[in-house]
């Protein structure tokens, strides 16, 4: 049985794929992990550790502690945030992923390290973006995506770690909101909605960027890990998509359950301006041939589940 450990438990990602992964692997062999003392599930369901991922000490403790095998690392500063502190975004985004790789090469450890859609930039090709294509990204939180994918790819190569990732778009859930990235609007305006209020969307009319629901994504970093390495012909990093819209396409599904929402627009520059330098939508066709990507959601059919959801996740 794997014994793993997830760094960053606390985010939008973690705090899902920590339950994903007890349900499959049993609570005993996954390690939760964060910066902040956790509280409720996370630490009452199986182990958890206090670890500041850009200490290499503290990470290996817990390696130790728990004879891992297998590290999840999703310790980063997202797209917007990062703007505001751009040491910040590279000193968490390059420093825990450093100290993950040399981790994973001497005590012979799996790493997933995700990337983003963020990796591109205004020069890639915009429409259906290829696996392997220019990437020469405009933010930090971007460029700190680009070196770990070569970094990943490095440590392959060279010391045969074995390193695997994908590259996320937008991801949308109903249990944990996000924390600063550029496509947080798609998760922001179901809340609206659901609230009975009008929401001011952030991003333009026409700007279209790849968009995911939650339960895709936890499937994603499980099956990835999961697959036969002789099949991997890409490691670092799968591009992968389920639905590609732009506001008004997702302001007129939410539309269809509850007809009186009401939206209006305050663009925020920098999300923008970010927004704009990312591809409309990406090719995913080299996910699916090396190891079965197949997503379960399109744009309706999460609509429906996130309504429903937050509906009784806020009794109403």
């Amino acid at each position: 049985m794997k014994k793993i450990l997830i760094i960053g438990s606390g985010g939008q990602i973690g705090s899902e794929l920590v339950k994903k992964l007890r349900g499959i692997y049993g609570n005993e062999n996954v390690v939760a992990s964060d910066l902040r003392q956790l509280t409720g599930e996370i630490v009452e369901t199986g182990p958890f550790e206090r670890i500041d991922s850009t200490s290499i000490v503290q990470i290996i403790e817990v390696v130790k502690k728990y004879n891992i095998d297998t590290i999840y690392n999703l310790a980063a500063i997202l797209s917007a945030t990062a703007e505001l502190n751009p040491m910040l975004g590279w000193n968490v985004g390059i420093g825990s992923l450093i100290n993950c790789l040399e981790i994973a090469r001497v005590f012979n450890c799996a790493l997933f390290t995700p990337s983003s859609i963020g990796a591109f930039g205004p020069n890639t090709p915009k429409d259906l973006t290829p696996q392997d294509t220019i990437q020469r990204p405009t933010t930090i939180y971007g460029i700190t995506k680009v070196t770990g994918e070569m970094l990943s790819d490095y440590y392959f190569r060279r010391y045969g770690v074995d390193t695997r990732s994908v590259r996320f778009p937008g991801l949308i859930s109903n249990l944990t909101l996000p924390g600063g990235g550029t496509t947080d609007y798609a998760v922001e305006i179901y809340y609206a909605a659901v609230k009975g209020e009008k929401f001011v969307c952030p991003i333009e009319k026409g700007t279209f960027m790849d968009m995911m629901y939650m339960p895709d994504a936890l499937d994603a970093m499980v099956n990835i890990m999961e697959a036969d390495p002789s099949k991997l012909v890409h490691r670092n990093s799968f591009n992968l998509t389920s639905m590609a819209f732009d506001p008004e396409i997702i302001y007129n599904s939410i539309k269809k359950y509850i007809p009186d929402f009401e939206m209006e627009y305050k663009i925020d520059p920098i999300k923008q301006a970010i927004a704009n330098s990312w591809p409309n939508s990406l090719d995913d066709t080299c996910a699916r041939n090396e190891w079965g990507w197949n997503p379960k959601y399109d744009l309706d059919k999460m609509t429906v589940d996130m309504i429903d959801s937050l509906r009784k996740k806020m009794g109403l």
